[in-house]
């Protein structure tokens, strides 16, 4: 009888990492895969359930998040979402800490393998001193991971000739051999020079992590497909000569949908099962992007002026003192009817698959974009952060998408809000947009493709390479 393959998943504490690496325990899981899925104990709290089908096979881990020896953590900060931007390298230093007891963890459980993210650089001695494979699991695109490049030009002097400065990271890269156009604005590429290739304030910078990790997995794992993004696949052989496996797209299962049984929801549905089919737009940009108050009321006044319905989940601002804040002045007033704001956390799937919902203004996350796609939702991009303004290029790129005007300090306006949202909802020069979002739907839905193959592609190349 062949034995059980035992996979450790240990992601980088943000929920935009967490979730693709849940979502992957669940889909290995489905195929007979042991998971320990390593996080803290609070973010353990803040997962999903595992369906109770899965719940032999898969364990949540959570080792205690060390407190560093200057306490700069607030209380209770256990992902990136509980602390400001300025404060991330502090919870990078706490969860650097981790190595210890993972390491512990490790030794007993002897798995087959540990799947890690980039920032997991520290699980490389400890997968090597106890002759575990690695693998590399990319939350981002193949389209940004092969922006970013293979190990040999992300440090030391190779990557100084390539990327010498912010404005080499405004176009597509020399190992990039076909047509694109995904690449860095100016005000991306200052903080992608900065915070990635510079110092984030520990030892090891992220572009360090992210080369080592590379360098020494076994083989690099990519929540995509070929149908989406075959040629950024194909490079990613090319560059890194080890297996490149996508995993799929990981949708979630519509049958995991929220009983919505509180009655603001139930009346915000209620408003939505009186609009027009397709007519409505949702606007979220989820929990990691901060919004400032200019660019929230900017938002809302290109709501506004776009004269669509809308129904906006909005994340309560930290700056804020009450509800009386968030918004422009009158701004409810003057929309009622029209459109409905909802504080804090929202239904989202629930929301995305209703027929009255036609489009999307959101960040370009690449789970974000997976879920919305799903439903053939045309989209409005405004990227804030990290991978999202290569996201938004590349689906740009594939014309699924418009992307809201910016200055070149990353400022938008209500007009381009307004624009962007016309185009991409009702203009006539936004038709082939809107007719391609609806071709691409099935193949984000394909759950035959999504699963049975890509999870079984991985699932076969995991337990060929079984060393125990």
């Amino acid at each position: 009888m062949a034995k059980e393959l035992h996979v450790v998943m240990l992601p980088w504490s943000a929920f935009g990492h967490m979730m693709p690496f849940f979502q992957l325990s669940i889909a290995l899981a489905k195929f007979g895969v042991r998971v320990s899925f390593v996080t803290t104990p609070r973010n353990v709290e803040r997962l999903p359930k595992v369906p109770s089908s899965l719940a032999s096979l898969i364990a949540l881990i959570g080792l205690p998040l060390p407190h560093l020896q200057n306490g700069d953590l607030p209380r209770g900060a256990e992902a990136s979402t509980d602390v400001p931007f300025h404060k991330i390298p502090q919870l990078k230093m706490a969860y650097d800490l981790l190595q210890d007891p993972f390491q512990k963890f490790v030794a007993h459980q002897s798995p087959d393998w540990i799947i890690i993210d980039f920032m997991s650089h520290w699980a490389i001695d400890i997968a090597q001193e106890l002759q575990i494979p690695v693998m590399y699991f990319s939350a981002f695109s193949a389209a940004t991971t092969s922006f970013v490049g293979p190990p040999e030009y992300l440090t030391g002097e190779a990557r100084m000739k390539v990327r010498p400065s912010m404005e080499s990271l405004m176009s597509p890269p020399p190992w990039v051999n076909f047509p694109s156009s995904v690449a860095k604005k100016k005000h991306e590429a200052f903080q992608m020079f900065k915070f990635f290739f510079g110092s984030n304030g520990t030892p090891f910078s992220d572009v360090e992590r992210l080369a080592r990790v590379m360098k020494n997995s076994r083989a690099i794992a990519l929540r995509t497909c070929c149908e989406f993004e075959g040629p950024y696949l194909d490079l990613l052989q090319q560059l890194h000569g080890k297996p490149v496996i996508p995993t799929g797209f990981l949708p979630p299962d519509m049958h995991e949908r929220t009983q919505l049984n509180d009655q603001p929801w139930k009346d915000t549905f209620k408003w939505l099962d009186d609009q027009k089919p397709r007519s409505v737009v949702f606007i979220g940009f989820g929990s990691e992007c901060k919004l400032s108050k200019e660019q929230i009321h900017e938002i809302a006044h290109g709501l506004e002026l776009s004269d669509l319905p809308f129904i906006w989940a909005l994340r309560e601002p930290e700056w804020a003192k009450d509800e009386t804040e968030f918004l422009p002045p009158g701004f409810a007033a003057r929309t009622r009817g029209k459109g409905i704001v909802t504080l804090g956390w929202a239904p989202q799937l629930e929301i995305l698959s209703h027929e009255s919902i036609g489009g999307s203004l959101f960040h370009a996350g690449w789970g974000s974009m997976i879920e919305i796609l799903g439903f053939g939702h045309s989209l409005a991009l405004l990227p804030m952060i990290a991978d999202q303004g290569l996201n938004a290029r590349l689906l740009v790129e594939k014309g699924l998408a418009v992307e809201i005007e910016r200055a070149e300090d990353g400022s938008f306006s209500r007009d381009g809000i307004a624009k962007a949202l016309k185009i991409a909802m009702v203009l006539e020069e936004g038709e082939p947009l809107r007719v391609r979002a609806k071709q691409a739907a099935p193949i984000f839905r394909d759950m035959k493709l999504q699963h049975e193959h890509y999870i079984g592609q991985l699932v076969q190349f995991l337990k060929s390479r079984q060393t125990k």
